[in-house]
């Protein structure tokens, strides 16, 4: 199994900057890609950044503010978010992929941007 354990959520202001990490420990699997997903409410869960054994991908809506980065040491990814604006309100899910194909989920840490 594989356990991930997010850390970071909180409430800022519009503009300013924030981080969130997740820790990812796995027993069984190598850990793959990992990356975040973000749900609002009343919106589906979206894709916002994942990385790849190097290769980063983004969003449309987050790239040139977010920045997503990786301790493969620590099989932690951290998500730099700079720029907030009130619609990156949401609360964002730590995702990994192991080398059997499967995904794991995170609880969640809600990010609140106030106006």
């Amino acid at each position: 199994q594989v356990q991930l354990v997010e850390s970071g959520g909180g409430l800022v202001q519009a503009g300013e900057s924030h981080r969130i990490s997740c820790a990812a420990s796995s027993r069984f699997f190598n850990i793959h890609a990992m990356g975040w997903y973000r749900q609002a409410p009343g919106k589906q869960r979206e894709f916002v950044a994942s990385i790849d054994r190097g290769d980063k991908n983004y969003a449309d809506s987050v790239k040139g503010r977010f920045t997503i980065s990786r301790d493969n040491a620590e099989n932690t990814v951290h998500l730099q978010m700079n720029s907030l604006k009130p619609e990156d309100t949401a609360i964002y899910y730590c995702n990994v992929v192991v080398e059997t194909g499967r995904n794991f989920w995170g609880q969640g840490t809600q990010v609140t941007v106030s106006s």
